[in-house]
């Protein structure tokens, strides 16, 4: 049992799991949370194909963790510093400027895009989106090159060319958004210059590798709709500022490239002194906790999960579930209760396609089209609207209004 006054509880990283558990935990108030991540703000990875695409500025798709924590009853604080290492036997969370002491940790720090070192130029000329400021800058760049093309209107008019490698759901959303917002871009402002062509390259057979049929096939169809080109069991080898080689031999020439091919761990991952799988990502049980530690607890995209031996994909509907029974564990420690184990599964999908279009199969039910977009984004303003009222709550106490 804990002789604290106040359980001392880290959380490791604002995202989905992150989140999560610090709004499960601060319902307690012998709980005295800190939240630790390096940047200030939480990302909803989830609509990042809707801020390349304008539909939403990075306010909507993002929220300050400063004011967000203040909206919580006085237990719940934010630093935004980054973790340099963790003293497991000490109980210490080490960072560039102080000590951070706990009673029990919970490691979500998510993963990050891996530029793999055998492409040569990947890392030089492609763009990941898994951070805001990358997904900010390739915005910006999708953007001016629309306005060259209008530039060009009446002089040579070279086709804008895109290529999105990595046929998973990152990739095949970004490539779909990019291809619907291109098409109304240009046919609503009547310009002479149109003409944009994606390229989305998959390493497999299918996009979407893994998912069902009806998913594969609906996808498939909207992207050719869109007049996506699909490369199928192409890989990435190459690239230099203008063109991209595939293992086919093929060189396609493109203005700038997407790269959503795979994700590791973040550098933290590395440095700790835990169990991990082949990949690099940490092992746990099945009550979520690394490595057989009974206060440390790992969640989201950087642990793997498996249910009844099938791996379990890393999703922010899958990460809010580990957030949460990790939340529940803790508290049961501290009533000397047996753990809970898990028994996590994705509750559903939902993958955009361009505009007002998406497919999905939420509880065993596909659904298409209209249905599933407008499904899709309510889901997404239930979740920002949540925390958005946290926030605003946090920023009256802070300007005291």
């Amino acid at each position: 049992m804990n002789t604290h006054t106040h359980n001392k509880i880290i959380v490791v990283g604002g995202g989905y799991g992150g989140l999560k558990a610090v709004e499960n935990l601060a319902k307690h108030q012998n709980n005295q949370i800190t939240l630790l991540d390096k940047n200030a703000y939480h990302f909803m990875q989830t609509d990042v194909y809707e801020l390349i695409a304008n539909e939403k500025d990075f306010a909507k798709v993002s929220v300050d963790l400063f004011t967000y924590c203040s909206g919580f009853d006085g237990n719940v604080s934010f630093y935004k510093q980054e973790v340099d290492d963790i003293d497991f036997e000490n109980k210490k969370i080490i960072t560039a400027v102080q000590r951070f002491s706990y009673d029990y940790l919970i490691i979500a720090v998510g993963a990050r895009t891996k530029f793999v070192k055998s492409i040569n130029g990947l890392k030089e000329y492609a763009h990941g989106v898994k951070a805001l400021h990358r997904a900010m800058y390739f915005k910006q760049k999708f953007e001016m090159s629309l306005f060259k093309k209008v530039q060009e209107s009446g002089i040579t008019c070279k086709p804008l060319s895109i290529v999105v490698a990595g046929a998973g759901l990152s990739g095949v959303e970004i490539a779909a958004q990019m291809a619907s917002f291109a098409k109304e871009f240009y046919c609503e402002n009547n310009f002479l210059c149109r003409k944009l062509n994606i390229i989305l390259v998959s390493s497999s057979k299918q996009i979407l590798k893994g998912l069902d049929s009806f998913l594969v096939e609906k996808s498939q169809k909207r992207l050719f709709d869109l007049e996506v080109v699909i490369k199928s069991q192409a890989r990435v080898i190459s690239l230099t500022k203008e063109s991209v080689t595939l293992s086919s031999g093929e060189i396609i020439s493109m203005d700038f490239m997407i790269f959503a091919g795979g994700i590791e761990p973040n550098g933290l991952i590395y440095k700790l002194d835990l169990a991990k799988n082949e990949r690099g990502f940490l092992n746990i049980n099945e009550c979520l906790q690394a490595d057989g530690k009974k206060e440390v607890f790992a969640i989201g995209d950087c642990a793997t999960l498996y249910n009844k031996g099938e791996f379990i994909a890393p999703t922010a509907d899958v990460a809010e579930q580990m957030g949460e029974l990790c939340s529940e564990n803790i508290m049961r420690i501290g009533k000397n209760q047996e753990l809970k184990e898990h028994n996590i599964r994705s509750r559903g999908i939902l993958i955009a396609l361009g505009r007002r279009y998406a497919v999905g199969k939420v509880f065993n039910v596909h659904i298409s089209g209209y249905l599933a977009f407008i499904m899709k984004k309510i889901i997404e303003k239930v979740y920002f609207i949540k925390l958005d009222r946290h926030s605003k709550k946090g920023c009256d106490k802070i300007f005291k209004v």
